[in-house]
């Protein structure tokens, strides 16, 4: 299970919506790069997981 977490995938997410924010607002939102970088990082574990069982040998 820990081979399918993407903690730097999330993490650069949560940099990366809140930079945006930032820069385009002056201010960031945590709670919304919290949530995208959640909600990305659920996708991307579940692509992998998924992968790994339809994986042809």
């Amino acid at each position: 299970m820990a081979d399918h977490l993407p903690i730097s995938e999330s993490l650069g997410v949560f940099v990366g919506v809140s930079g945006f924010d930032w820069l385009a607002e002056g201010q960031a939102e945590p709670l919304k790069a919290v949530l995208a970088a959640i909600a990305t990082g659920a996708v991307i574990m579940v692509r992998r997981h998924w992968l790994q069982k339809h994986r042809k040998d």
